[in-house]
Formats: C-alpha cells, structure tokens, sequence
C-alpha cells in the first residue's frame, strides 16, 4: 500500500512540473517578448528599449551562478519558486502603470532577479524527482509544456493587447500566477530527493569531485558555455528587432504580431522537444546542437530579403528549431559534465551566466545597430555572431553523452515509469 502511495505522489509531482512549466511560461510570456513592442509603441528608441531590456540581462548574470548554487544547497525548492513567481507578478504590475525610465529598470531587475532562479530550480525538482536515467525525456516533456505554455499565452495575450491595449497584458500576467502556484502546489516535496536534485551519488555531505574548481577546469565545460554565449549574442536580439520591425507605423497591430511569432516559434518547440530528448539520450548531443547552430546565421540572413509580414513570421519555424534544441540539449550537456559532482545546479547556473551576457550584449549590439545602420545590418551582423558560435560548438566541444557502459555504472534511481504498457504517462 504505501509503494501505491509512493508511486501515485510520484506521478502526481511529474504531472505537477509538466503544468508548472506550462503556466510559467504563461506568466513569462507577459513580461517577455511582448516588453520590446510595448516600449516601441510607447515612443521608445530602439537603443532606448535595448537599454531597458539589458537591464534585466545584467541583473540575470550576476545572480544566476549564486542562484544554482543556492538551489543546490537550499532543500525547500519550491518555496524558491513560488517567491520567483510573486517577483515576476509584481513587475506585471509596474509595467501595468509605469513607463518611466526608473519604474521600467526596476520591473526588469525584479524579472531578472526571478528569472535566475525559475530554471534551475525547475529542473533539480524534475531531476529529484525521476533521476538521472529518465531525465532527458522527462526534460523534453517539460520543454514540451512550456512550449505549449507560451502559445497559449501568446494567443490570450496578444488578443488581450489587442482588444483592451498593451497595457492590459501586464495585468493578464498576474492572474496567469495563480494557476502556476497550484501546479507548484501539486508537486510533493517528499519526492523530491536532494541529493538526486544537484547530481551527487552521495547522500551527504560532499565528495572531493564536487569543488568547485573542478568545473572550473573542465574543458569541454567551458568551451560549451562559450558556444552558448555566442549563441545567444546572435539570438536574443533577434526576435525583439523583429517585433520592432512590424510594430513601426502600427502600434495597434504590435501585440498580434508579436503573438503570431511567438506562436510559430513555441509551435515549434512543443511538438519536437520530448521528441529531441529521446534522440538525445540515444543518438547523443553534439548533432543536434550543430543542427540547431546551424539555422540561427540562416535566419538571420533571411529576415533581410524580405518584409512580407507572412514570410517573416514564417521564418520563426528556424527560431523554434534551434531554441527548442538548444533548450533541451544544453541541460543535459552540464548534466554529463557534472554526473556525480553534486554541481549540477551550480553548472546550470554557470551557463545561464553566460547565456545571460551573451543575451544582454545582443539587445544592446541590435539596438544601436538599428538606431545607426537599420535592421538589415543589424541582422546581417547577428547573422555573422551565430556562424562564429557554430564554428566554436564544431571545433572545441565533444560529444558528452556517456558510453553505454559508463550509464549502466551510473548507480541506479528508483523511479516510477513514465509510461504504463499503452505508452501513456
């Protein structure tokens, strides 16, 4: 009776993160991508909205590293999560009334603040709770809902922006908090195994191969996370440009555009995530990190030869493909790198810094690209980032999926199936 019990908590928190990783994205969607058109249609500058968006970029990088270091060490997860949640929620409502200078940078820096503390902690509760084996689908099937998340949101958002204004989204935003409370409520912190959740084989206490400094030295580690700071240069900035681009002479039209980009993209990733962690764990990661880096220059390119509406926005189908890899495939890069070091958190962490500077230097680099030399040379210039971060993934970082024999070393989790015999979760 009591394994019964264990197993239906078990399911029932798997459940949870799968909702609690789609209202999140309903809630980020609201403070997200929808920011740069809301300024544009305000009278911002484009240097000006890339200023402001750095703000929350900068704040990102600084906290981001402690951040996994505080999830790997900080038992009560979900107490981290629901305060990140209240903090998005809260500059919903700055946004909602403010567009001053000063109320704009503190709504990004309580994003930001939140921000860095929302994916670590979301994937050590998915890791603790189904382990390292089932992790690379489990991670796809939350990637999936996610994804599915920001359609959604992009589909009531940009109707809400566009029948009661801009400003009614970020008051949308706060009420797209509730359910992501009761997703995180459904998640039972007694599944949650902690020393699971950093990546450690040990139950207590730390292991020599857990320091720091092990990170520090590990090549491929490194050269990964460089990879992905110059993935990011290129791309953060691409889709704010855009939504700029087709907000200029229409602010009315901005919330639909944007919604219609932010919908192909996440379309996108919902339906090949689950699908890119199984091949994956089985095919390994370095392919498909090629394919994604591959499309980034492409699209960049692409978003210069023409200005039909339908063909830019159908260009997003190539910002769904590499997000939706990049998104996946990162994750378990630093799992593989940091299997037993009881790091993973803090590795995590480590990359979303560098992800972060790379995401903030790109609205910077864009906007006074735009403001000097115009959108084509700004895209053309992010292009050219994206084929130096391919060349960097291709030249300097390994394969890092283990070898079948290292896996079956792997000491062993004890997790429910994710699938009964039918294959249904």
């Amino acid at each position: 009776m009591q394994g019964d019990q264990n197993s239906s908590g078990k399911t029932r928190s798997i459940h949870g993160t799968e909702w609690l990783n789609f209202f999140l994205a309903d809630v980020q969607s609201g403070v997200g991508p929808f920011v740069a058109a809301y300024l544009a249609a305000s009278g911002w500058s484009p240097d000006r909205v890339g200023l402001a968006l750095t703000v929350g970029g900068i704040v990102t990088v600084l906290l981001q590293t402690p951040a996994g270091a505080i999830v790997d060490t900080f038992r009560s997860k979900r107490a981290v999560l629901a305060g990140a949640i209240a903090a998005i929620g809260f500059a919903g409502l700055i946004l909602a009334f403010r567009t001053t200078t000063l109320f704009i940078d503190l709504s990004q820096v309580l994003i930001g603040a939140a921000g860095s503390f929302l994916g670590p902690a979301v994937a050590a509760i998915t890791l603790g709770i189904v382990g390292q084996r089932a992790f690379d689908h489990q991670f796809g099937r939350n990637q999936g809902f996610n994804s599915a998340g920001n359609v959604v949101a992009a589909l009531l958002l940009g109707a809400v922006g566009y029948e009661l204004g801009n400003r009614a989204i970020f008051l949308a935003t706060i009420g797209l908090a509730i359910p992501a409370l009761i997703a995180l409520a459904l998640i039972d912190p007694r599944q949650i195994d902690h020393s699971r959740a950093r990546a450690s084989n040990c139950n207590s206490g730390e292991d020599q191969a857990s320091r720091l400094h092990v990170l520090l030295v590990d090549r491929p580690l490194l050269a990964f996370c460089f990879a992905g700071f110059l993935f990011h240069l290129a791309n953060a900035a691409m889709l704010p440009e855009l939504g700029e681009l087709l907000s200029r002479g229409n602010s009315r039209s901005a919330a639909p555009f944007m919604s219609a980009c932010v919908i192909v993209t996440q379309m996108v990733i919902t339906l090949t995530a689950a699908a890119i962690g199984r091949r994956a764990g089985t095919k390994g990661r370095k392919r498909l990190l090629l394919l994604g880096f591959c499309v980034l220059p492409i699209r960049g390119v692409l978003y210069t030869l023409t200005r039909s509406v339908p063909a830019l926005i159908a260009i997003q189908l190539l910002d769904g493909i590499a997000n939706a890899i990049f998104g996946v495939v990162s994750m378990l890069v630093v799992l593989d790198r940091t299997r037993g070091t009881g790091r993973f958190n803090l590795a995590q962490g480590a990359l979303a810094t560098t992800v972060g500077i790379g995401a903030a230097l790109s609205n910077v680099l864009g906007g006074e690209l735009v403001e000097h030399v115009g959108f084509d040379a700004s895209f053309i210039g992010l292009a050219f980032v994206a084929l130096v971060a391919l060349l960097v993934l291709w030249l300097m970082v390994p394969e890092t999926l283990p070898c079948p024999t290292e896996r079956r070393e792997q000491p062993p989790t004890v997790a429910v199936p994710l699938f009964d015999s039918e294959g249904r979760l």
